[in-house]
């Protein structure tokens, strides 16, 4: 059996609202929402009574979403860091973008914090990390002409 695409990524957010208006502010369209609990949730998390709201957002093109969760049950058990984006284990998705400085501008309103600056790669990239909503990682891409 082989992979024949990504399906979607996934972050787990404390206030799903602001995680999708972050998402939607950079350009990924909300495709639905849901509640879910039950022995399918259970099974699939390995935890005992989940109840969680969920949003799915998706890139323009359609070929990638991002699943964003709020956990209601059971509580968590630990936070996760807002350590530099070098610790291993911190995940972060990147996405292509027409004007860097614009994405980042409209983030902001939304929170969103830069990590170091806006970089330029040669003459290729203009490439920067926001840290979004509950610590997300968001890699900003501009590909230069």
């Amino acid at each position: 059996m082989t992979i024949y695409r990504m399906d979607h990524v996934g972050f787990v957010v404390e206030g799903l609202a602001a995680a999708v208006a972050f998402f939607v502010e950079l350009g990924l369209e909300l495709e639905g929402e849901a509640a879910v609990e039950g022995e399918w949730v259970d099974q699939l998390v390995g935890l005992d009574g989940v109840r969680a709201d969920l949003a799915f957002v998706r890139t323009p093109d359609g070929h990638s979403r991002v699943e964003l969760s709020t956990f209601h049950a059971p509580a968590a058990t630990g936070v996760a860091p807002r350590a530099p984006v070098n610790t291993p284990g911190i995940p972060r998705i990147t996405f292509a973008v027409d004007d860097v400085d614009d994405v980042l501008h409209r983030l902001r309103a939304h929170g969103a914090e830069l990590v170091g600056e806006v970089a330029q790669y040669a003459n290729f990239y203009r490439y920067c990390y926001v840290r979004g909503p509950e610590g997300v990682v968001i890699g900003l891409v501009e590909k230069l002409d």
